[in-house]
């Protein structure tokens, strides 16, 4: 089961997704007020775990391997605080447990700021985006959520009022759980969403994991590095 992160959707994971089914049945999860999966305005862990739970009941799954990439690796650790029986093995993609400081409203109020609506293409969207969002890669990422609500306007898939007025919820600090999980923490070498000084911590309360850094990736480094990525969690989960 492969669940994304914040602003993103299971399409960011479709070949990685694609090489690890060569060997698993591979789940990919568009988690609530993302993709294509429904709004609500409650966006909190606890509701999106409750969501995992649902999916796994509804699936029959046991015994599941399981990655979550920022939000999702965070959906993943309060899930298996109280669901930890029904995954064997999990990796966090650079995120850690700790509370973190709101650091996404300049890309809510970029999107927010967009008049879809009067463009006729994605193309406008970009360069309209460009104003407020310099990198050509998160722009990418964030426009993958346009989608063409008919033949003559675009519109958002992803909720972006909910998550605005949610996001301290998705932030909070889950550093005094105790998750004896084997899971594997794996960190972007120029990230700084886990430091040196949070693994002391992260060992602690996760006695039975271990932190791999992929050096020379950012927060997306799965994207970034998909064969180191690749090679790193299938030797976790095989072994």
């Amino acid at each position: 089961m492969i669940l994304h992160g914040l602003f993103g959707m299971l399409d960011n994971w479709i070949s990685l997704g694609k090489r690890y089914a060569e060997q698993y049945e591979v789940y990919l999860i568009d988690q609530r007020n993302h993709g294509k999966s429904p709004h609500s305005n409650e966006f909190k862990f606890a509701d999106m775990a409750d969501d995992l739970m649902e999916f796994i009941e509804d699936h029959h799954i046991r015994g599941a391997l399981a990655i979550g990439h920022s939000l999702g690796g965070k959906t993943l650790i309060e899930f298996t605080h109280d669901h930890a029986c029904f995954i064997d093995k999990m990796v966090i993609a650079d995120i850690g447990p700790k509370a973190y400081k709101p650091h996404h409203d300049h890309i809510i109020a970029a999107m927010e700021g967009l008049d879809i609506k009067n463009f006729n293409s994605r193309a406008e969207a970009e360069d309209a985006l460009q104003n407020q969002i310099q990198s050509l890669p998160i722009r990418q990422f964030l426009l993958k959520n346009l989608y063409w609500k008919n033949k003559e306007e675009l519109g958002w898939k992803i909720n972006l009022k909910a998550i605005k007025q949610n996001l301290n919820e998705v932030l909070v600090d889950m550093s005094d759980y105790h998750i004896n999980l084997p899971t594997l923490f794996l960190k972007g070498g120029d990230s700084d969403y886990i430091l040196s000084e949070d693994e002391p911590k992260i060992k602690a309360h996760f006695p039975n994991s271990k932190i791999i850094t992929i050096p020379g990736t950012g927060h997306w480094l799965h994207a970034e590095k998909p064969d180191e990525f690749y090679r790193i969690t299938k030797k976790f989960f095989n072994n």
